[in-house]
């Protein structure tokens, strides 16, 4: 079927307002309270164990009203766990050498009543039944490569700085542009930052 310019954008436009209506249906929490949700690092560390540095931290995340909805009604979440390693360098700006993104599906199945949590780069899968022990699961990093100390130069220091954020690029176009203009999706954490011991 041939898609002309004006088609596609009644097509857009009709993807948009079955998305609005989503959000809209709802919009009052359970309990007739709205919450804004929040991401924050409470703890970070890095420990060097055989020659690779391990990340230790413990994240509180706290989902919005409006997110809540979205994962009750079949819509998977993504946060991502962002690290970044820097250089620090006397007379030209910090280098970063290294980026990781950590990534996690939240997904909540209405028949068997369960939250799954998916790590996209390993691919382990975890179930549970509420949604505190999922995202105090998500919240608890313990042991997590972030760099081998080899790859490091010997007389430079570093740093390392974590952030945790739900992310929506992984979306159609339509709700992507729904969630920058909400600012219940706009959770992000500030940037935690340490010294990387060697």
């Amino acid at each position: 079927m041939l898609h002309t310019p004006k088609s596609r954008s009644a097509n857009w436009l009709a993807s948009l307002l079955l998305t609005l209506g989503l959000f809209a249906g709802n919009s009052v929490a359970q309990d007739g309270i709205e919450r804004a949700g929040y991401f924050e690092v409470r703890s970070a560390e890095s420990r060097l164990i055989d020659g690779v540095h391990l990340l230790d931290a413990r994240l509180q995340l706290v989902l919005s009203s409006e997110a809540l909805r979205a994962l009750s009604s079949g819509i998977t979440l993504m946060i991502e766990l962002q690290v970044e390693v820097i250089r620090v360098r006397r007379w030209y700006l910090d280098d970063p050498e290294a980026e990781l993104a950590v990534r996690f599906e939240l997904e909540y199945r209405p028949l068997a009543q369960r939250y799954i949590v998916r790590n996209l780069n390993s691919g382990e899968q975890d179930s549970f039944a509420t949604l505190y022990s999922a995202l105090s699961n998500l919240g608890r990093l313990q042991g997590l490569p972030i760099i081998d100390d080899a790859v490091l130069e010997a007389d430079s220091d570093y740093r390392v700085r974590l952030r945790s954020l739900l992310q929506t690029r992984q979306y159609s176009a339509p709700l992507r542009m729904l969630f920058f203009w909400r600012d219940q999706w706009q959770l992000q954490s500030e940037w935690s930052e340490w010294t990387l011991e060697r």
